[in-house]
């Protein structure tokens, strides 16, 4: 599945801004949907945070004026590199999610957005394991991404996207149950809220 637009988003930023910017008007425009998976978090300048699967920083930028420790991974150097001139106060690796460079339980916070649904079930799973690892304990993932429309007006619109710009697993991860997929690592994960009628949950996972 998907289009010749989704390799086009990837190489021209200012398509990929303008096609996130239009998805985020669902729940209030990009800045709202950047804050989303962060909302109620204490983090604190001392704080260290990874933006997992960080892209080109498009929520590294919010996590900067958060933390004065934020580190951007992302496996694309062409990513890291647009993420380094976007927001150049952050540290970034280059580095799979699945193996990331970093000792136990050195993050605080670890944070993602809309990155897992690009992942087939079992790397995703090993991703949660390594994300589980580097979290000190009572640290908190937070993620944001799609979820089976609750309210059935948003299915056409989600659905069109979906095959416009994703893969098998973005509807793979529609049928898919994350909180429980967390909670087999170890992690403690309350019910995801859900915005856009459903169509996006955020969870926030906490390592105990």
């Amino acid at each position: 599945m998907a289009t010749f637009l989704r390799p086009l988003s990837y190489r021209y930023q200012w398509l990929y801004d303008a096609i996130s910017g239009a998805a985020a008007l669902s729940v209030g425009g990009e800045k709202r949907f950047r804050h989303l998976a962060l909302q109620g978090l204490a983090i604190q300048p001392e704080s260290r945070v990874l933006d997992l699967c960080c892209g080109s920083g498009q929520t590294t930028q919010f996590l900067v004026s958060l933390s004065n420790h934020v580190t951007g991974l992302d496996a694309s150097p062409r990513s890291l590199e647009r993420a380094k001139n976007n927001v150049p106060e952050a540290d970034y690796v280059e580095a799979w999610a699945e193996e990331m460079p970093f000792a136990e339980s050195y993050f605080d916070w670890v944070h993602t957005s809309v990155a897992m649904h690009e992942m087939q079930p079992k790397q995703r799973q090993q991703i949660f394991q390594e994300v589980y690892r580097v979290l000190k304990p009572g640290g908190v993932f937070a993620l944001i991404d799609f979820h089976r429309p609750t309210n059935p007006v948003m299915w056409p619109g989600l659905a069109l996207f979906l095959w416009l710009f994703e893969t098998e697993t973005a509807w793979e991860l529609l049928q898919s149950d994350l909180p429980a997929q967390l909670q087999q690592v170890g992690f403690q994960t309350p019910e995801p809220k859900l915005y856009a009628g459903g169509s996006l949950q955020v969870i926030q996972a906490q390592k105990v």
